[in-house]
């Protein structure tokens, strides 16, 4: 890890006048959520049943997604580790779906004067809807703006560093930590990320890099059966997508004799609606009915150690440092992410209104 710096170094000049905190923003409120899922929908040929399926997800947590909240205790978290360590940035929020909207974001920070600022989404992993649709959002947000728009540069994603992995491969631990230690050994683990169409995976490196980040979890956490698979599909049935999902996999797992299970969403960095509902709520209520104990590993969260991390990516960018912190078989990704980088899937024709169930936070 890179080491903090003295006070006088925290204050060395920065290429950069803010840091920009991007997320995919949830509903605060019941009366929030049809006009959240709407936004999600924009552009989407997804009928208005699958949405009112999804909004019902929301009533079991009294309409409020846990993700704002989680991403204002990362924010202060940050601050504190900005403050502390450096650099010393004003640091905003923007989402791509609910308020703090990017639009309203970035007019905000236009008006105060930023020229220029680092951006860190809260996605460790390389796709279209997790990379490029956020930088695609940034421009599109700054449009508007003209010349007043500040620039913004995204953070690489950080599937590989020890900041995510060592508090991920902890969390498992203390799943684990849940059954017989003379059994913790063979008690399987299911890594667990967002599906997306194949036609996006494609394109991208997102398998890769998930399926190198379990890895590195699994070798830190000394877990030797592992595997990767999905959850929270939401195309329509004709369009391929990443699987198998989670539930497909619980089942396989009881079918060949399996009785304990740790789930261990890698693909999320907070419990946000997607975790609770799918894994605690869908996962967990499938293996009580199948007799599986199951323990869930909690998310990175704002865990020390993911916190420094981001302020190193951080630092990296703004004091021109070089490179820290990938381990393993990959490299760090590419800061500068090229014009052909995570292209958007193509959705056919034919299956746009075949139905599905929209992402939820």
């Amino acid at each position: 890890m890179m080491p903090a710096p003295s006070d006088r170094e925290g204050e060395r000049p920065s290429a950069y006048d803010a840091v920009l905190l991007v997320s995919f923003g949830g509903p605060d409120g019941p009366e929030d959520v049809l006009p959240f899922l709407e936004n999600v929908l924009r552009g989407r040929n997804v009928p208005r049943e699958r949405m009112l399926e999804v909004a019902e997800h929301y009533q079991h947590f009294g309409g409020r997604s846990p993700i704002n909240e989680q991403n204002r205790a990362l924010l202060a978290a940050l601050r504190q580790e900005l403050d502390l360590h450096g650099p010393r940035l004003p640091i905003y929020w923007g989402n791509r779906n609910w308020h703090p909207l990017l639009t309203d974001t970035l007019r905000e920070m236009a008006d105060a004067g930023v020229r220029r600022a680092i951006a860190f989404v809260t996605s460790g992993f390389s796709s279209y809807s997790g990379c490029r649709q956020y930088r695609e959002n940034i421009a599109a947000a700054c449009q508007p703006l003209g010349d007043r728009g500040p620039l913004v540069d995204k953070i690489r994603v950080f599937f590989n560093h020890p900041g995510f992995v060592g508090p991920m491969a902890a969390n498992v631990r203390s799943a684990l930590s849940r059954f017989p230690e003379a059994e913790r050994a063979n008690v399987p683990v299911l890594f667990t990320a967002h599906s997306i169409p194949t036609s996006m995976a494609d394109g991208c490196r997102y398998v890769p890099q998930l399926r190198e980040s379990c890895r590195l979890v699994a070798e830190r956490a000394g877990v030797s059966n592992w595997s990767l698979v999905f959850q929270s599909r939401s195309g329509p049935p004709s369009q391929p997508w990443l699987e198998p999902d989670v539930c497909d996999a619980i089942r396989h797992l009881h079918a060949a004799g399996g009785r304990r299970l740790v789930i261990a969403p890698i693909g999320f960095i907070s419990d946000h609606m997607e975790v609770l509902y799918d894994l605690d709520t869908e996962a967990a209520e499938l293996c009580t009915s199948l007799g599986i104990d199951m323990a869930r590993a909690a998310t990175v969260g704002t865990a020390p150690e993911f916190v420094s991390m981001v302020r190193e990516l951080i630092a990296e960018r703004a004091w021109s440092l070089p490179d820290r912190g990938a381990i393993g078989l990959l490299p760090a990704n590419h800061d500068v992410c090229p014009i052909d980088c995570c292209p958007a899937p193509v959705r056919p024709a034919a299956a746009a209104g075949a139905g599905g169930r929209p992402a939820s936070r």
